[in-house]
């Protein structure tokens, strides 16, 4: 409800009226106070539903304009007077208006503030329950339109509850020779020859109807003066779940039908009568017959087989596939439906063959040729392609549906494989083409599903990818700047640059306490290439690992200068990629480099991504450790755009938690993102850890994350990313501008 009371001078009433406002903001029914028939406050629900555009904009409003004509709204009043000045509850089904004109029924409940004073106001719940309004007349409806089924349905129809009449038609009652009305509460007794039929019938049909089945039989019933009817029953539960809430019966007199099935069986044992002598000098010949036309099929099952299927695995071969595959899209075609076609592709399963040889091979291709069978539907087709590579066609199957099913996969062919004893692991790598996007025909969709799972291949295997119609100039794009990035550090054409990073403290002081490298690559012909894109291209090339060295090495040697130059002590922050993180001498690595250039570990801060740290946190805990002993900070790099375990985070360690810039970005206007930030800070100052926030460019992102407990951030708003000779200017600029107002050491900006 709007305009709650001021009481940020009362804590205790704060907190309450914040959790009233809550409670009523995600009610699920109206709420509004009202005074002398004028709407005084309410809730969203409430302006929602009388189509006011928020709670403000129904506040002054008279009450009388909710109803559908003035007079409707003064008799309710005089109606709920008496009741409330009682002081009890009034409740009422109303037709009332919503602000379009639109008429609608509610549930009214109502309750005055002061049932001693009516002029204090009073308090109503507002239901919208035009929904069920309407339900119901459809049930009425529903329950006329059955009424006239019965009655005139040319088929006896009966309602059993009990195995009593609870009702029937009038046809029911004229096939067993009753009166209008006679059978009601009758036992279905009435209609059965004797005690024992009545018996067998209900155990029959019992199981049937118990598990929501229809019961279906021919059974001779008697009519009530004893004249015996075969009738073709059909039957089923109201409600399978509570099978005392009754059945419902329909019965249809086939004694006539009977009649003539027996004479007609008649007929026909005299017809074989007839011909059973000639069919017993007929049937050794026919015998002989099928047996050469049984020989025949095997024969051509066999060849049909070993032509179509493969002899290993058992599955379509590439001859049975494309006959599949182009039945299918040519279906695909005329409906406008999706397909999907997926390649999949064991990852190194030659070294499987190399060094256990291939009958181990073969045995491991069998079972998953068995997995992927299980896991695909019966109109999909699986096929083997030869060696380790393995076709799925999938009518009927869009993106979405496609990327659950190789997620799928992925589980499937990861899991451990028994041969001989051992358990062997490996994983595959999926390409998925999309019919009619990336092609009309299989031929065009295996090319371009084969590209799919070899960029899956180069973005380091055990994935899968779909084709895009840029791929290959994706491809073409990366292998350029793979060669381009074996030689840049060679021509000299990699340089870092350097984002200021300021601690908050109290009022608006703000102290450089580091800086963050940022790596560059520009080149000669392909000019300025983003990290983002180049990044990518040398961890999946390998060519990260020289480089992250250089980056380090570089990045230390640089604040070594300025602390010659006489700059205050700064940290400096490098990003670590997940392919260095997982490398196993990175301890060693740091340590040397540290030796190398003369720089104290505390000085450097190595950041790293959830993503990274979450991949296997185990051997994440063992590293971080290392690093931790030889003295380096460690941080949690744009923490809150990844999946991190809590359970794990507190074992890590690491000093610091950087909040990413896209949680910062919209700070001021978007509450989501404030609570975010929010429970990152007080989660972090839980643990024990600091926070940095990313991506700081206006003045009320400051203003919140200092107002938070944000410890540290960088931005725009402070600066850019430097070269290095700008960066250093830049702090002695700064620590210049506030030498007269503060200590050098404090180095306040």
């Amino acid at each position: 409800m709007s305009h709650a009371p001021d009481a940020s001078d009362n804590p205790v009433l704060d907190q309450v009226v914040r959790e009233l406002d809550v409670i009523l903001a995600n009610a699920g029914v109206g709420v509004v106070f009202v005074k002398a028939r004028t709407l005084v406050r309410c809730n969203q629900r409430y302006a929602d539903i009388y189509g006011f555009a928020s709670p403000e904009a129904a506040v002054g409003r008279s009450s009388l304009e909710l109803y559908r004509t003035e007079a409707e709204a003064r008799e309710l009043g005089r109606r709920a007077y008496p009741v409330l000045a009682a002081g009890e509850t009034f409740r009422v089904e109303q037709l009332m208006r919503r602000q379009n004109g639109e008429l609608f029924w509610t549930h009214l409940t109502g309750r005055l503030i002061n049932p001693d004073d009516p002029a204090e106001g009073s308090i109503w719940i507002v239901d919208d329950i035009q929904d069920r309004k309407e339900a119901d007349a459809t049930l009425a409806d529903l329950h006329a339109e059955q009424q006239l089924i019965l009655d005139h349905a040319m088929v006896g129809i009966v309602f059993l509850r009990g195995r009593r009449v609870t009702r029937c038609n009038r046809a029911f009652e004229q096939l067993f020779g009753y009166d209008p009305g006679e059978l009601d509460g009758a036992l279905s007794r009435a209609w059965y020859l004797n005690d024992e039929d009545w018996k067998a019938a209900g155990d029959l049909c019992y199981e049937p109807l118990s598990r929501g089945e229809s019961f279906h039989a021919e059974m001779l019933l008697g009519r009530k003066d004893g004249t015996p009817v075969w009738c073709e029953v059909r039957s089923k539960a109201i409600d399978r779940s509570d099978l005392s809430r009754g059945s419902i019966w329909i019965t249809q007199d086939i004694t006539a039908r009977k009649q003539a099935e027996l004479e007609l069986v008649q007929a026909k044992a005299q017809l074989e009568a007839l011909v059973a002598q000639r069919t017993l000098e007929l049937s050794q010949t026919v015998a002989e017959l099928e047996l050469k036309m049984a020989q025949q099929q095997a024969a051509e099952a066999r060849a049909e087989r070993l032509a179509l299927f493969d002899g290993l695995t058992g599955l379509p071969n590439r001859h049975l596939l494309a006959d599949r595959a182009s039945q299918a899209i040519d279906i695909a075609r005329r409906s406008d439906e999706p397909l999907a076609v997926l390649f999949l592709d064991l990852d190194h399963f030659k070294n499987v063959n190399d060094t256990l040889g291939h009958r181990v091979g073969d045995s491991l291709l069998t079972q998953l040729a068995a997995r992927l069978r299980g896991a695909v539907r019966e109109q999909d087709t699986v096929a083997r392609m030869g060696g380790d590579e393995f076709v799925l066609v999938l009518p009927l199957t869009d993106i979405a549906g496609a990327a659950h099913l190789a997620t799928k996969l992925m589980t499937l062919a990861s899991a451990p494989f028994q041969v001989d004893g051992q358990e062997l692991m490996v994983t595959p790598s999926m390409g998925i083409a999309m019919f009619p996007t990336d092609g009309d025909d299989f031929e065009a969709l295996c090319k371009c599903a084969d590209a799919a799972m070899y960029r899956a291949k180069r973005d380091g295997r055990n994935a899968y990818r779909f084709f895009t119609s840029e791929m290959q100039a994706q491809s073409a794009r990366a292998l350029q700047l793979e060669n381009a990035l074996r030689r840049a550090l060679e021509r000299q054409q990699l340089s870092l640059h350097y984002q200021p990073q300021f601690a908050l403290g109290e009022d608006d002081a703000r102290c450089i306490i580091g800086a963050e490298a940022l790596l560059r690559w520009h080149h000669p012909d392909l000019g300025w290439v983003s990290p983002a894109e180049f990044i990518p291209v040398a961890e999946a090339s390998g060519l990260i690992l020289p480089i992250g060295e250089w980056v380090l090495r570089e990045a230390l040697t640089q604040l070594r200068r300025w602390d010659a130059a006489g700059l205050p002590p700064l940290t400096m922050a490098v990003n670590l990629s997940a392919v260095q993180f997982r490398h196993d001498d990175l301890p060693e690595l740091v340590g040397r480099v540290l030796d190398e250039v003369g720089m104290p570990a505390e000085r450097l801060e190595l950041e790293l991504t959830e993503g990274a740290a979450m991949d296997n946190p185990s051997v994440a805990i063992t590293v971080m450790n290392e690093l931790h002993a030889r003295g380096v900070q460690l941080s949690i790099d744009d923490f809150g755009t990844g999946y991190s375990s809590l359970a794990y985070l507190k074992k890590f360690r690491v000093g610091k938690l950087k909040i990413d810039q896209s949680f910062v970005r919209d700070l001021t206007e978007d509450a989501e993102d404030r609570a975010i930030v929010d429970a990152v800070i007080r989660m972090a100052a839980a643990l024990g850890l600091q926070t940095l926030a990313e991506g700081v460019e206006t003045e009320g992102q400051l203003a919140f994350l200092r107002h938070q407990g944000c410890q540290a951030v960088q931005g725009f708003l402070f600066s850019r990313p430097l070269t290095a000779q700008a960066f250093a200017e830049f702090v002695l600029a700064q620590v210049a501008a506030t030498s007269a107002a503060a200590p050098l050491s404090a180095y306040a900006l």
